[in-house]
């Protein structure tokens, strides 16, 4: 009850309206103030789950993600065609869509305890969309065949939590799968020459939102139980490396703003100190729950 009646999470939900919806801004995916991140929020902090209460932004945002645009493929064969057919395209037999989405609500809805048939909808498309190395990609440029890791990563982890209540057997084939697509990079080297993949993945940001770092992938391996795999330990000895002096981790930089206005990439709230020397709760709490699942504390 601690949380759900801290001041931080009445400043979250004070953007609903008499309907228990957010209506401001321009839709569910308004970053970071819309019924998505909203919902994407409280789950990460531990708000407790089945709170009725939420039901009406659950109600919106599935409206809005399983809109029958999203279960039309479109077979896209020139740049024209992506203007003039609606629908999830594919391009040369791959799905381009924005799976972090669906994974994200999959993921937040099962962890609030939101259960309701309809996310079984949420993992069948995120099945129907993965590629064939194992993860999701909205790149809509004909060459791409490697999955990105920031479309990848919530999907991964929303259907590894969505299996521990499904009898889909399918799903545990699909984490596995996608989980791959990390630990065969040793979860920020690439597989070609071994050089780090983007620099911005060895900072750490709290929250992460759709992004990528290496305590987001470390946190992923560990729910979907990959964490004690070999493949973890150089992400593992670099997030040990940045513990602070004096206790605890530092949210090196940030993707958000703050402010009561509905700007792209405000939030509502602060999430702490930002800073290489200053401690951050936030991610505090998640190196120590990947650390204690690796067996490293």
């Amino acid at each position: 009850m601690k949380i759900k009646n801290s001041s931080r999470v009445k400043k979250i939900l004070s953007f609903r309206d008499k309907d228990g919806r957010i209506s401001r801004g321009r839709d569910v995916y308004d970053k970071w103030k819309g019924a998505h991140w909203t919902l994407s929020a409280l789950a990460d902090i531990g708000y407790p789950a089945e709170d009725k209460s939420l039901n009406s932004l659950k109600e919106q945002v599935l409206e809005f993600w399983l809109r029958d645009v999203f279960f039309t493929d479109v077979i896209i064969k020139s740049k024209s065609d992506l203007a003039k057919k609606s629908g999830v395209p594919v391009i040369n037999g791959r799905h381009r869509v924005c799976a972090s989405m669906y994974g994200n609500t999959l993921l937040y809805l099962t962890k609030l305890g939101l259960f309701d048939k309809r996310l079984e909808l949420l993992a069948d498309r995120l099945l129907h969309w993965q590629w064939d190395d194992g993860g999701w990609n909205c790149d809509k440029n004909p060459d791409a065949r490697n999955s990105s890791y920031m479309e990848s990563l919530l999907p991964l982890r929303g259907l590894s939590l969505y299996s521990k209540y499904s009898d889909n057997k399918k799903i545990k084939t699909a984490v596995k799968k996608a989980a791959e697509i990390f630990l065969k990079r040793k979860l920020f080297r690439k597989v070609s020459d071994g050089r780090v993949m983007k620099d911005e993945f060895l900072s750490l940001h709290y929250p992460l939102y759709w992004h990528y770092d290496i305590l987001g992938g470390l946190k992923a391996m560990s729910e979907a139980d990959f964490i004690k795999d070999r493949r973890c330990s150089e992400a593992l000895g670099i997030l040990e490396s940045k513990a602070l002096p004096g206790g605890g981790w530092a949210a090196e930089k940030k993707y958000y703003t703050v402010s009561d206005e509905f700007n792209m990439n405000s939030d509502s709230v602060s999430w702490g100190e930002t800073g290489k020397k200053k401690m951050n709760e936030w991610i505090t709490a998640d190196a120590l729950y990947v650390l204690k699942s690796a067996g490293r504390f």
